[in-house]
C-alpha cells in the first residue's frame, strides 16, 4: 500500500462522509466540523504516514485553499438570505459590523498587546484575523435554503449569516492596517501610512468590492431571469455549477480592479437573489454552492486535525491559550451584546447571536495571507498556533451548542405563536 493509496481512501470516504452526515448529526448536539477535525486527529495518529500540511511551509497552498472554500461559502450564504436588502431590514447587520467588529479587533489587539507582549503590528493582526465570524463553519447557526420557511430566516439566523457574509470582506482593511504598522515599525514607526491606508484599504477597495459585486451581481442577474435569447437565460436550463462561474468571476474582476473580493462575492450573490426572488433556481445554485463548501471544509477541517497532531500547538504558550479562549467566551460576548441594544430580539435571542461569533476558515485564510507579505518579528509560529486553537475550540464549542440553542429558540418562537403550545 503505497501512500497515494491511503490519500484516495481518505478523500473517498471524506467525499461520502460530506454527503451522509449532515443528516446524521441533524438534531444531535454535534456538528460536520466537529466530525471531520477528529477524523484529522484520528487518522494522523494511525501509523499510516498521512503527510500533515504544515501552514508555515505549505502558506500558499493554505492561503489559495482556504481563500476558495470562503468564496464558494460566501457566494452560497448570499443566494440564501430570503429578506430583501435595506437600510432598515439590514439594521442588525450595520450594528454588527460597525459596532462589534471594530470593538473584537481593538479588544483582541489589547490582549495580545498585554497578555502576550507582542508588538503592536502583530498583536493588531491576531484581531484582524479573529475579528470576522465564519460563514463556513456557520451552518447549524445560517439561514435555510432559498425560498424557505419563516423559521429557516428568524432574526438569529439572518443576523448571524449577514454578519458573516460581510464581515468576511471587511475584516480586510484592518489586516492591511497591520501589515501597513508592522512596515513602519521596520523604518522607524512613521505614521504616514495612516492616509493612504484610510483611503484605499479602508475606503477605495471597500468601494470596488461593493461597486463590481453590484453591477455584476445586476448584470448576471438578468442574464439568469430575463435576457430574451433563451439560449442566455440560464434559469430555464437550471445547472447549478454556474454558481461557480458566477462566483470566480465576481472575486476575480474585483481583485483584478485591487478591491475586496470577499466583499464582491457577497454582494454578487445578494443582487442575483433580489433579481428574480421567487424562482426556483436559486436553490439549484444554492444547493450547488453548499455542496462544493462542504466537500472543501472536509478537507480542511481533516487537515487542521492532522496538523493539531503534528505540533500546531508546539508554539502555544499558556496567555496564548488564555487569550483563545477570551476570544470566544468573553470578548465576542462583550462586543456583540451592546450591538444588539433597542432591537426587536428578546434577551435569549441577543445572547445566542452575541455568543456565536464562529472563528473557522476565513480566519486561517488570512493568517496566511498577512504571513506572506510580512513576518510580523518571527511570530508566525506562536500566531498560528494561537489562531489554531481560537478555531478549534469555535468548533466544538459552538458545533455542541448550536443545535440545542437554535432547537430551543425555534421551539419558544412555536410556542408564542397563535395556536402554539406555551
Amino acid at each position: 500500500m503505497t501512500l497515494s493509496d491511503v490519500v484516495y481512501v481518505c478523500l473517498g470516504l471524506g467525499a461520502l462522509g460530506a454527503a451522509v452526515l449532515p443528516r446524521v448529526v441533524s438534531k444531535r448536539p454535534l456538528s460536520l466540523p466537529m466530525v471531520f477535525l477528529a477524523a484529522g486527529v484520528l487518522i494522523q495518529l494511525l501509523p499510516v504516514g498521512v503527510p500533515a500540511v504544515d501552514p508555515v511551509r505549505d502558506r500558499l497552498w493554505v492561503e489559495h485553499t482556504t481563500e476558495v472554500c470562503v468564496i464558494v461559502s460566501l457566494m452560497g450564504a448570499g443566494l440564501a438570505i430570503d429578506r430583501p436588502f435595506g437600510w432598515r431590514r439590514w439594521s442588525i447587520t450595520w450594528r454588527l459590523l460597525g459596532i462589534t467588529m471594530p470593538l473584537t479587533v481593538a479588544a483582541v489587539a489589547l490582549l495580545a498587546w498585554g497578555l502576550l507582549d507582542w508588538p503592536p503590528a502583530a498583536a493588531l493582526l491576531l484581531g484582524a484575523v479573529l475579528a470576522p465570524t465564519d460563514p463556513v463553519l456557520a451552518g447549524e447557526v445560517r439561514v435555510g435554503e432559498p425560498l424557505g420557511t419563516e423559521r429557516d430566516e428568524d432574526e438569529v439566523r439572518f443576523s448571524l449569516t449577514s454578519e458573516a457574509g460581510l464581515n468576511d470582506g471587511l475584516a480586510f482593511p484592518f489586516v492591511y492596517a497591520a501589515i501597513a504598522l508592522a512596515a513602519a515599525a521596520g523604518t522607524g514607526w512613521s505614521a504616514d501610512w495612516i492616509g493612504s491606508w484610510a483611503l484605499t484599504d479602508l475606503l477605495g477597495k471597500c468601494a470596488v468590492g461593493l461597486a463590481v459585486g453590484g453591477g455584476l451581481g445586476w448584470l448576471l442577474g438578468w442574464m439568469f431571469f430575463r435576457v430574451r435569447a433563451s439560449v442566455l437565460r440560464l434559469s430555464e436550463h437550471m445547472e447549478g455549477f454556474v454558481a461557480l462561474g458566477a462566483t470566480f468571476v465576481s472575486y476575480g474582476i474585483t481583485e483584478v480592479l485591487h478591491g475586496y473580493g470577499f466583499l464582491s462575492v457577497f454582494v454578487t450573490a445578494c443582487v442575483i437573489r433580489a433579481a428574480e426572488r421567487s424562482h426556483g433556481y436559486h436553490k439549484v445554485l444554492h444547493e450547488f454552492t453548499e455542496q462544493i463548501e462542504r466537500l472543501l471544509t472536509a478537507v480542511l477541517l481533516f487537515l487542521l486535525g492532522g496538523y493539531l497532531v503534528a505540533g500546531a500547538l508546539s508554539a502555544l504558550t499558556l496567555t496564548g491559550a488564555v487569550v483563545a479562549i477570551l476570544v470566544l467566551l468573553a470578548v465576542r460576548p462583550l462586543t456583540g451584546w451592546p450591538a444588539q441594544v433597542r432591537t426587536a430580539m428578546g434577551k435569549k435571542e441577543r445572547a445566542v447571536v452575541a455568543l456565536f461569533g464562529i472563528r473557522g476558515i476565513g480566519s486561517l485564510f488570512y493568517l496566511s495571507y498577512a504571513l506572506g507579505q510580512d513576518s510580523f518579528g518571527g511570530l508566525g509560529r506562536e500566531l498560528w498556533a494561537t489562531v489554531a486553537l481560537t478555531v478549534v475550540i469555535s468548533v466544538v464549542l459552538h458545533g455542541v451548542m448550536a443545535t440545542p440553542a437554535i432547537g430551543y429558540l425555534d421551539r419558544r418562537r412555536d410556542g408564542a405563536q397563535p395556536g402554539g403550545r406555551p
